[in-house]
């Protein structure tokens, strides 16, 4: 059972949660096609001794979708890693006001600058139309750097819900 299972319900909060946490369902599917396009790479280079660039530039889109929108899949589920040293150890109190501090010091304003930087790195992808500078590679590069602006806003959704449940649980007094 992971933390947020164990707080009290936030109906706000999950919400939001629940919203991101299909998303992150859904887009997990990218994984199952990834190890499907690489036992079919795996068999045409080592079966055929014929691999393909847009097979082997397919794995690294496929993994950095898998990544990018299960960054806000982890935060709702509280699955991420976290260096617990000392956090364990303290009151419910002190968890939310940390949780809260952290977010707003240090996880937002990482997410603002990674977000509006990749807006422009984005635009230009779109306005080339770039493609793989591979002769047989993957076209709409564009695409796959559009999750960079949409994984980091669905992030910052997903601090958001922690934020609003913390910030109710620490007025609440809830453990």
């Amino acid at each position: 059972m992971t933390e947020i299972e164990k707080l009290p319900s936030v109906p706000l909060a999950d919400g939001i949660d629940r919203f991101i946490q299909r998303i992150g369902l859904t887009v997990a599917w990218a994984y199952v096609a990834l190890v499907l396009v690489i036992i079919l790479q795996v068999v045409l280079r080592k079966g055929f001794a014929s691999g393909l660039i847009a097979l082997e530039e397919l794995q690294w889109h496929l993994y950095a979708v898998g990544v990018m929108f299960g960054l806000s899949y982890a935060q709702t589920t509280n699955s991420h890693i976290r260096v617990d040293l000392f956090y364990s150890s303290f009151r419910a109190k002190t968890k939310h006001v940390i949780e809260i501090l952290g977010i707003l010091i240090l996880v937002m304003p990482f997410i603002a600058i990674v977000f509006f930087h990749s807006l422009d790195f984005v635009a230009d992808s779109w306005r080339i139309n770039e493609h793989s500078s591979a002769p047989s590679g993957l076209g709409w590069r564009w695409l796959i750097k559009s999750t960079i602006p949409i994984s980091f806003a669905l992030l910052a959704l997903a601090m958001v819900s922690r934020l609003i449940r913390d910030f109710t649980l620490l007025m609440r007094g809830d453990a």
